[in-house]
């Protein structure tokens, strides 16, 4: 979507806020011997909470309130028995809709002790958000985002996910336009004043593609590689971009 008034912003700020708050909530929680699905339940427990609403169920009835993916787990893993372990990188997605506006926002969290590699993966991720957001300005063609990303992962020694991307937001969890985190020649379309869409670059060691897991849900890398993923969703704008999911 576009911002078109003040209510827009102030609803997407809302649920931004929201969806940002309890995914830390849940990080609190994070150690080793907690499962997935009951990092889950405290995190379904927040959003009702604050009378927010799991996107994922609401879009697409997915068996979980927030999708928790671990180690070589890109995306969209299904809470249930799996119990975290000392050295396990999870990343913790959270996406709700409030009062008709979404949010979307996800990072991945070391459960210490972490190796150095996983480290170096988390900084080089966060990094590349950061790097994602400065390239962020109305005007610009989408793909200058994914150029600057791309450049910035092989000066680490890593790859960008292709399959996973930002996307527009706002009235519905996932809007038009795609916005690649690799460089794509096609994407030329420029970002205008007031999109709004979600930043969520995904480094792996050795990876650039997944793959459907048995359940239909889980996006592993191919390789079994590492991976990492940081993301917010934001206001494009001529200069730096709002940040919808900061806290």
């Amino acid at each position: 979507m576009t911002i078109e008034n003040e209510r827009d912003l102030k609803g997407l700020m809302t649920i931004g806020r929201i969806c940002a708050e309890t995914m830390y909530y849940m990080a609190q929680h994070l150690k080793p011997g907690i499962t997935t699905r009951e990092l889950d339940e405290i995190g379904a427990a927040y959003l009702k909470k604050k009378r927010a609403r799991s996107a994922p169920i609401l879009a697409y009835k997915f068996p979980g309130h927030t999708c928790i993916s671990v180690n070589d787990e890109a995306a969209h893993g299904i809470p249930g028995d799996r119990v975290i372990q000392a050295g396990d990188l999870v990343n913790i997605d959270v996406s709700a809709e409030k009062d008709g506006y979404w949010g979307d926002t996800g990072r991945s969290f070391a459960v210490p002790p972490v190796s150095d590699k996983a480290q170096k993966l988390l900084a080089a991720t966060e990094q590349a958000l950061e790097i994602a957001i400065d390239a962020a300005r109305a005007g610009v063609p989408i793909n200058a985002i994914g150029k600057a990303v791309e450049e910035h992962a092989r000066q680490h020694g890593l790859e960008v996910i292709r399959e996973l991307g930002g996307h527009g937001i706002g009235r519905g969890i996932h809007e038009k336009p795609s916005v690649p985190h690799y460089y794509n020649r096609h994407a030329r379309q420029p970002l205008k004043d007031g999109m709004v869409i979600t930043l969520e670059p995904f480094l792996s060691y050795g990876d650039r593609h997944i793959k459907t897991m048995p359940d239909g849900w889980t996006l592993k890398t191919k390789r079994g590689g590492l991976v990492a993923q940081f993301e917010h969703s934001i206001v494009v704008t001529p200069h730096r971009p709002i940040l919808l999911t900061a806290v």
